[in-house]
């Protein structure tokens, strides 16, 4: 066994290797970009190289840089874990060259199933069933034109190097194929380096099942079950499990014999993964997607119900150890769930799902107790647009799926992450639907389920939390002894009601009345008013802004009538709170961000609510008037479309803004023309900036 390992990755992964190596005894050593300099898994290991600037391609992707960081410390040994370099032929190759090991499999392997191309054609004549598609590399846009006239629509489009869904597009008509090849080739290029695209018949209604296989140089290959990883979001897996509900012992069987001679064909040694597409309703057919040549993201599951500890299997075959165990030595034991926590709010526009990146400050990072969290976040951790979105992995094991199933909503119900967006409450509720429930699952299901599945408008207990909370911070502590020393909105005899407009992420602001102190007050929510709709301006309702700057008051007697709920909000202890409302109590997480937003969380659900300034105006591009068109998130500018003075048809793309490896095309509200240009290639920008305003077109009058 090696001595001292280099992990050349970060977030929960290298965190999760580094775990490994110190159970073995093996010094570890981390390398972390100036992003990274306080991240977790610099303070977990032994020993940290600095190795470059944020951006990934002068630090994490930098062959030179971790190399010579190996050389420096002494590393026998670089780990790659996944993403970055760790399918990188280079770099094995790299790593061969400087006497070092690559915990993986050699670059020849690499490089076969590497290209999709090339693995297909390999693997097939190993007799693995492969999808119908494209079968060989350098395609123009018209060969692959010439390819879908032949297999016809629908089709998938998909980069030939890398994985993780970048780049993949799902083509179902003629008039869509032009443009999908572009955007296909520009994320592949921006990805990978390398915008060579195959293209496949796009199976219905299918099913993502992989096999993980292992094996070492002296001839043994073994498969350690399979995995379901169907529940995919833009083709990346949200919730992972094993096994899996659909096969049966017989169809596991075959799967992983198929994956082990696929393993077999390329030489392979190390942890790999060969992934099939599996029709729901013929689950006896199946073909061959690609085989990762690397550890999974998915990894724990194999791990909760086998009983091994992958990394640990890795280090050995890669220090040149037989595998300790055989096929006949692998058993299922129960049944396992993994949920990706990811930094994107999660949002409906029309009947679409949509997922933005999010970033920001962690305020709060409290995971479950009971499960397995593999996490490379903490409190105080500031999540930024230069890497992948993936926060966390929460991972629940139970003897039944139902079981585990249960386990994995209360630990999800139990974490807590405040500070900025995250689909931990999406993940709650994508686990509560009927078909998830019953294992009735393809990669199709979350997109079909559309807005159903988006995070709904924030809870009236919520809104009543947040109004307790800005109560108990105005609240002096201590006696009051000035009869004004008190915040606005009160009077000396009958309290008056507050007017608060509320508004949580990039939604329409609420209004809500207060009227008391936290001990105990009343709450007015928007419609409760018992004559008229509430009112929307100061004016319209003779509010006066109190002398000391406070909310706006309005005069006792416009809300005396309305109904109302009854609220007491207290301090249970520092960032937590415990608020009744009508009756029914329930602790919330709360933290106070710099700029003013109050992140307020219950049950894995979080809002970031702000007070709307009384005057401000309007943030978006809407409506027949046209307006701003700002940036939907903190990224990149990579195209920008339109020049000064172009004139605009409404859904016209206008800019491409990328994050996190994803990315948001930005299209022209309304019929008019571009003025005031901001957005440039290149540049980055931040959530809300203003990239251009699209000035609406006047009617022509006869």
């Amino acid at each position: 066994m090696f001595t001292t390992v280099l992990v050349a990755n970060r977030g929960e992964i290298a965190v999760r290797v580094i775990r490994t190596l110190r159970t073995l005894g093996v010094r570890s050593v981390a390398v972390y970009s100036d992003a990274d300099a306080d991240a977790p898994h610099v303070r977990a290991a032994d020993e940290a190289v600095h190795i470059g600037p944020a951006a990934a391609g002068e630090s994490y992707l930098s062959i030179p840089n971790v190399i010579a960081a190996a050389q420096r410390t002494g590393a026998q040994a670089i780990h790659p874990g996944y993403g970055f370099l760790s399918e990188n032929t280079a770099f094995a190759t790299a790593c061969e060259e400087a006497g070092i090991a690559f915990v993986g499999p050699p670059p020849s392997a690499i490089d076969a199933m590497g290209d999709k191309i090339r693995a297909k054609q390999t693997v097939a004549k190993a007799g693995v069933p492969v999808v119908p598609g494209s079968d060989g590399a350098g395609l123009s846009d018209e060969d692959l034109a010439n390819v879908v006239a032949e297999i016809g629509y629908p089709v998938l489009l998909k980069p030939s190097a890398g994985g993780g869904g970048k780049g993949m597009r799902e083509v179902h008509s003629e008039g869509e194929l032009a443009d999908a090849i572009a955007g296909a080739r520009r994320e592949a290029r921006g990805s990978f380096g390398d915008d060579t695209l195959l293209v496949e018949r796009l199976v219905t209604t299918p099913r993502h099942i992989e096999i993980q296989v292992m094996a070492d140089e002296h001839g043994t290959v073994v498969h350690l079950g399979e995995r379901e990883c169907s529940l995919q979001r833009r083709h990346q897996k949200i919730i992972e499990e094993a096994p899996s509900a659909l096969l049966t012992e017989a169809q596991r069987a075959s799967m992983g014999t198929a994956a082990c001679e696929a393993a077999r064909a390329v030489g392979y040694t190390g942890a790999g993964t060969v992934e099939f597409i599996v029709s729901s309703d013929r689950p006896d057919e199946f073909f061959f997607l690609e085989m990762n040549t690397r550890l999974q993201v998915e990894h724990p599951v194999t791990e909760e119900v086998t009983g091994l500890d992958l990394v640990a299997l890795q280090l050995r075959v890669a220090a040149g150890e037989p595998l300790p165990i055989t096929q006949d030595d692998v058993v299922l034991t129960g049944h396992a769930i993994e949920a990706r926590v990811y930094a994107e709010a999660t949002s409906a526009s029309g009947d679409v799902l949509t997922f933005l990146p999010s970033g920001g400050p962690v305020l709060d990072w409290t995971p479950a107790a009971g499960v397995r969290v593999d996490s490379g976040i903490e409190t105080g951790t500031v999540v930024g647009s230069d890497y992948d979105p993936m926060l966390a992995k929460v991972i629940a094991h139970g003897a039944t799926r139902d079981e585990a199933l249960r386990r994995l909503d209360v630990a999800l119900r139990d974490t807590t992450l405040l500070g900025l967006d995250t689909n931990i409450g999406f993940l709650r509720t994508l686990l509560a639907d009927d078909d998830v429930r019953a294992g009735r699952l393809d990669t199709g299901l979350i997109a079909r389920r559309g807005a159903a599945l988006a995070e709904p408008g924030i809870p009236e207990d919520v809104l009543g939390a947040v109004a307790g909370q800005a109560l108990l911070r105005l609240e002096p502590s201590g006696e009051v002894v000035d009869p004004f020393d008190i915040p606005g909105g009160w009077r000396v005899g009958e309290p008056a009601w507050t007017v608060r407009k509320l508004v949580a992420g990039g939604g329409e602001a609420t209004e809500v009345r207060v009227r008391g102190r936290a001990a105990g007050f009343d709450l007015a929510l928007p419609g409760s008013r018992a004559a008229g709709e509430p009112a929307s301006t100061a004016d319209e309702i003779g509010q006066a802004a109190p002398a000391t700057g406070g909310p706006a008051v309005e005069p006792a007697s416009a809300t005396a009538a309305a109904p109302t709920v009854r609220c007491r909000t207290v301090t249970v202890a520092p960032g937590l709170v415990e608020h009744t409302h009508d009756g029914r109590t329930r602790r919330y997480r709360v933290a106070h961000a710099p700029d003013g937003v109050v992140w307020i969380g219950r049950d894995g659900r979080t809002w970031g609510v702000r007070e709307q300034e009384p005057l401000e105006a309007s943030r978006t591009a809407s409506g027949s008037d046209g307006g701003p068109v700002l940036s939907p998130m903190p990224g990149t500018v990579t195209v920008v479309e339109v020049a000064e003075g172009d004139t605009v048809d409404a859904g016209q793309k206008l800019a491409v803004v990328e994050a996190m490896k994803m990315e948001h095309v930005l299209t022209a509200p309304v019929d008019g023309t571009v003025r005031e240009l901001r957005a440039r290639p290149g540049a980055t920008v931040a959530k809300d900036a203003v990239l251009l305003v699209v000035e609406a077109r006047e009617e022509e009058t006869a």
